[in-house]
C-alpha cells in the first residue's frame, strides 16, 4: 500500500533522525546505524520506537 505522496518527503525515524524508504507493509529507517522498520496498519505509520521490528 503506497503512501500519499509527499508524506514520505516529511517522515523521519523518531530513533534517530534520518529519512525513511516503504517497502513492502514498513517503512525502513535508512540511518546507517539504525535500520528499525515501522509498520504501515491500515495506510498509517506507525512511528514508535516501541512498535519498531529491529534489524537482524
Amino acid at each position: 500500500m503506497a503512501l500519499e505522496a509527499g508524506l514520505l518527503e516529511i517522515l523521519a525515524c523518531p530513533a534517530c533522525h534520518a529519512p525513511l524508504k516503504e517497502q513492502d507493509s514498513e517503512l525502513i529507517c535508512t540511518g546507517q546505524d539504525c535500520g528499525l522498520a515501522y509498520p504501515v496498519r491500515d495506510g498509517i505509520p506507525v512511528l514508535l520506537v516501541d512498535e519498531a521490528r529491529r534489524p537482524a
